[in-house]
């Protein structure tokens, strides 16, 4: 089924558009930090109720695997749209708001786990109470299951690095709608360093994260 589809046209939780050989994928990885996006044309707010990061982190057992998932709300964010064309874009993630869902049935274990992501063994949350992604570079995709890689800025503890997502970008009816692929985050590289002795189970790097996010036209 085809879609009504907005291509970003930006220079590099996130420049010409390029269009993807179907003989060769483009590495999902950003070539700097560099931000050469703009703000000219219309802006647009995030929907903060209709807006979240979706996670999963796994613990490797010595006979099974074990995950936890859950969301993370977005406390702002807004993107810039000119000639349909998205020209750039900003996630802030509320890391108050991080709680598990797998959870959500048993009270006493998911305030123990939402306890103890947000401490300094893992996020930190009281000295870093926010995560960001900014947008900095688009690349059109002409095939798959997604239409478009973006390149951004993922800051994470105060640790910015350039992260790449492919998503799916439309714009109707006056929201702009992005969803990405889910993408595992390699945790250590961002100070999430962790590790619960060996008899309890390997907590792997990866953390996967995928971003949900619809932004409304500022009237």
């Amino acid at each position: 089924m085809k879609k009504k589809l907005f291509l970003l046209a930006i220079p590099t939780f996130l420049v010409a558009a390029v269009a993807v050989s179907c003989n060769k994928e483009k590495p999902l990885t950003s070539e700097s930090n560099e931000i050469v996006t703009t703000k000219d044309g219309n802006q647009f707010i995030l929907d903060t109720l209709n807006s979240r990061v979706e996670w999963k982190g796994y613990k490797i057992l010595k006979s099974e695997s074990t995950s936890h998932f859950g969301t993370i709300k977005f406390e702002s964010g807004d993107v810039t749209v000119k000639d349909e064309k998205l020209e750039s874009g900003k996630f802030v993630a509320d890391m108050n708001s991080l709680t598990s869902v797998d959870l959500k049935d048993d009270a006493e274990q998911l305030e123990k786990l939402n306890g103890h992501l947000k401490s300094g063994d893992f996020f930190e949350v009281e000295k870093f109470p926010t995560a960001s992604y900014e947008i900095t570079k688009i690349t059109p995709l002409a095939e798959g299951d997604y239409n478009t890689l973006l390149d951004g800025n993922l800051t994470i503890k105060g640790i910015t690095k350039s992260i790449a997502f492919k998503a799916n970008v439309s714009l109707k009816d006056g929201v702009v709608s992005i969803a990405t692929e889910p993408k595992d985050i390699p945790r250590e590289e961002f100070g999430v360093k962790f590790q619960a002795p060996a008899e309890n189970g390997v907590i792997k790097d990866e953390v996967t994260l995928q971003i949900n996010v619809k932004a409304l036209e500022k009237k």
